[in-house]
């Protein structure tokens, strides 16, 4: 049996931009869950400085000095722009940890899309109660995406 300590919750700091790319980068080259055409770890690993400059809000999901998860959000625009899970950590509670986060940052509600074909994060976000709003196409890519809104009860 494997003993996985537990996990903190904890603001990103630039010193994890790295990490983030990393759990980015893993997890999203898992099939089904990453775009058709992976960018590699360096790209992500700009685009991660990008986006903490235009504004995203990053938590992380950490055990010890590892990031093992992240949630981005941008409360502004109200969407919940990424949420990675360490491949090897995945079904620890860690992505509902974080989407609780996201919950909270956000109490009036939020949407997200995830790739069309990624089952697990569907069932996630749907067992989470999100709710499935329509299919459209990615803006980037143009690969088929799924979107879900939350709204509070």
């Amino acid at each position: 049996m494997i003993f996985n300590p537990p996990f903190i919750i904890r603001p990103a700091s630039a010193a994890d931009h790295g990490q983030i790319a990393e759990v980015w980068h893993s997890s999203a080259s898992l099939p089904t869950v990453g775009p058709p055409t992976m960018p590699t770890l360096e790209d992500l690993r700009r685009r991660v400085d990008i986006e903490f400059s235009a504004g995203w809000d990053v938590t992380v999901a950490a055990r010890n000095s590892e990031i093992i998860g992240f949630v981005a959000v941008t409360p502004p625009e109200a969407v919940l722009s990424e949420l990675f899970v360490r491949p090897d950590s995945l079904g620890a509670g860690i992505g509902r940890a974080l989407l609780q986060h996201a919950m909270l940052a956000m109490p009036s509600g939020f949407t997200l899309f995830t790739r069309s074909g990624n089952i697990k994060a569907r069932r996630f976000y749907e067992k989470a109660g999100l709710t499935f709003l329509r299919d459209d196409l990615h803006p980037r890519n143009r690969d088929p995406v799924t979107h879900y809104g939350w709204i509070p009860a």
